[in-house]
């Protein structure tokens, strides 16, 4: 290994030398303010105003915190991780910013920067952690996700984002330190895997319902449709939703299972369609067919329904089929049931008026005899006078 690569990897406090380390330092802090104490009493001034100046700022981001609507609540947030500015931060960068000017010796100036080092990096795991957990609480806080289980929650998640920013803030240190930090990493990783797999269910579920509020694919009060199931959603929960059943069942599912599926949130619809399909006799006119499709349009915007489209399908077993399709605005079902009630009542009384048959289906047995000859349905005696009887 080079001379180079083993100076790197030596600590800047050694054990042994730090009583002549300190000697050195008071000796040239002693022959610095003798000669630059001009520049020094100036630099102080200009730290003080650089204190005062980020204390207001403090001061301001405490004022936010007051505010709750301020930027849609997202000032808060910013004004929380603003009020947890510590003071030895702010002391230690107004002496980083003016140590330059006051021409401090090296031995002065390797400790102001090692200190504003530790500063920092601990002050911005602090403000990492308030801006992720403000975040985070932002979202709980809303009327639609409040609830015991997610508010009890953020326990759990502050620990963890507060175990992990810190801990890369303590590895950011060592580093700046010299310390070899290789082998901490490496525990750190295989810990954080085998707890990791140990709680990966939890885990899982509680991403999963982290994703639920941010991403909000449904609220609680929703009313939503997953596999064959369909429900409105009561509780969202740091494991598991409770959905109430049409039917009035509770039904509990994972967070991470609900939303590997597709899910259909029916409050969030602009509109819910409906679709008739009406067969008529084949005994019915070609130019009453013809008039069918429009008469569906009448009877549907009659019903204050918006009309999409209506017309001839296909020749069916036993009737000539229609469709019609029209829509009703908004989401509540009972409104749209309603309507398509009054429509396919419309529908049938309009058609008894123009004397339309509404087929059903028929289906008329022939009877063979052995040598596969068809044997009418009724006696050679009572065969109608009209088919008459060739000589």
């Amino acid at each position: 290994m080079s001379n180079a690569t083993t100076a790197a990897k030596q600590p800047i406090f050694d054990a042994g030398d730090v009583g002549n380390q300190a000697q050195g330092f008071v000796t040239a802090s002693i022959a610095w303010v003798q000669a630059y104490w001009l520049q020094i009493l100036i630099a102080v001034g200009i730290g003080a105003a650089i204190v005062v100046a980020l204390h207001a700022a403090r001061r301001f981001g405490s004022k936010l915190c007051q505010r709750p609507r301020a930027l849609n609540g997202w000032g808060m947030v910013v004004g929380k991780a603003i009020a947890r500015t510590g003071n030895f931060f702010i002391v230690m960068l107004a002496a980083k910013l003016v140590s330059g000017y006051s021409a401090a010796p090296g031995e002065v100036a390797t400790t102001i920067n090692f200190l504003f080092t530790v500063a920092a990096v601990f002050q911005a795991a602090v403000w990492v952690r308030e801006i992720i957990l403000g975040a985070i609480e932002h979202r709980t806080q809303s009327e639609h996700y409040s609830g015991e289980a997610l508010l009890s929650a953020m326990g759990l998640i502050r620990l963890l984002v507060t175990f992990v920013v810190f801990a890369v803030a303590l590895v950011v240190v060592l580093d700046n330190l010299g310390v070899n930090v290789t082998g901490l990493v490496a525990g750190l990783g295989v810990g954080g895997i085998a707890i990791g797999l140990a709680a990966q269910g939890i885990f899982a579920d509680l991403f999963a319902a982290l994703a639920i509020i941010f991403d909000r694919p449904f609220r609680r009060g929703d009313s939503i449709s997953y596999d064959t199931a369909s429900g409105s959603v009561e509780a969202i929960g740091l494991k598991s939703t409770r959905i109430r059943g049409i039917d009035g069942e509770e039904r509990v599912i994972s967070n991470k299972n609900l939303l590997n599926k597709e899910i259909l949130n029916n409050t969030q619809r602009n509109h819910r369609r409906a679709k008739f399909i009406i067969g008529v006799t084949y005994s019915t006119p070609p130019e009453v067919c013809s008039r069918i499709p429009a008469m569906l349009k009448e009877i549907v915007e009659a019903n204050d329904k918006i009309f999409t489209r209506a017309g001839f399908t296909g020749f069916g077993a036993s009737s000539l089929d229609f469709e019609v399709q029209f829509d009703s605005k908004g989401p509540d079902y009972a409104s749209f049931y309603d309507g398509r009630t009054a429509v396919g009542i419309a529908i049938l009384k309009r058609f008894n008026d123009e004397k339309i048959e509404i087929a059903f289906p028929t289906q008329v047995n022939m009877m063979a005899a052995p040598d596969g000859s068809v044997v009418m349905p009724y006696p050679e005696t009572a065969r109608p006078k009209s088919e008459g009887v060739t000589a």
